[in-house]
């Protein structure tokens, strides 16, 4: 039985995503709205100058206090 750990990964983000914030991202923790908070699907952004692809797998949409 093979492990997703990618998945897995993405969970623990969205479940501790305040504390992971808070850990990591002090200065910026105070700023969010942590009752504001969603997860979005995978999204595809291209740059323009480069020509390149990149996908994020997991963006958080949230406001500012």
């Amino acid at each position: 039985m093979e492990v997703d750990y990618d998945r897995l990964f993405k969970e623990l983000l969205q479940t501790f995503f305040e504390e992971f914030i808070l850990l990591f991202f002090p200065q910026v923790h105070e700023h969010i709205d942590f009752q504001c908070v969603s997860f979005l699907s995978e999204e595809l952004f291209t740059d323009v100058t480069a020509g390149e692809k990149y996908r994020a797998d997991l963006l958080v949409e949230t406001k500012l206090k």
